[in-house]
């Protein structure tokens, strides 16, 4: 049985949590379970002084215990599931409670890895435009020696 957060790409975009099941010897998916993400209601880390594998998802019609693959795959989860209610859901987010503050706070691996690619990306920019530069004023120069060079040429054809 897995778990995964989906948002549709028409607007308004509209944000699902799927719950689907994979039978033995079939390699197709079966949809159990569909939530909107407006019917979630919290988030339950169970212990944010350890690193476990479970949490809680409690929805208004009812709850659904879970546990990850690993410590890593939850965390990874409840900080994207925590993103998304933050950027979709306009009112009445939901509770994240017994959640270790780096997956919920403002400081999140997501957080630090946009940082990195928003630095990288202004980095190479920063390259670009030197070598845009650098490359104009090459461009000035050897039209500037093809000038000279020109009037070299003129001034060798006068002189024979």
């Amino acid at each position: 049985v897995f778990i995964f957060v989906s948002v549709t790409n028409k607007k308004p975009a509209q944000v699902f949590l799927t719950k689907v099941k994979q039978f033995e010897g079939s390699s197709s998916f079966v949809r159990r379970t569909q939530w909107t993400i407006s019917q979630l209601r919290q988030v339950n880390g169970i212990d944010p002084m350890r690193d476990c594998a479970e949490f809680d998802l409690i929805f208004e019609n009812g709850s659904d215990q879970w546990i990850a693959g690993s410590a890593g795959e939850k965390c990874m989860f409840v900080q994207i599931l925590h993103h998304t209610c933050q950027r979709f859901i306009p009112e009445r987010k939901p509770d994240f409670i017994n959640c270790h503050s780096k997956l919920v706070g403002g400081t999140s691996i997501l957080h630090e890895a946009a940082d990195s690619v928003t630095s990288a990306v202004q980095k190479a920019s920063q390259a670009l435009n030197e070598r845009g530069e650098r490359l104009g004023r090459v461009e000035e120069k050897t039209s500037d020696m093809k000038n000279s060079a020109q009037h070299f040429a003129d001034t060798a054809h006068k002189v024979m």
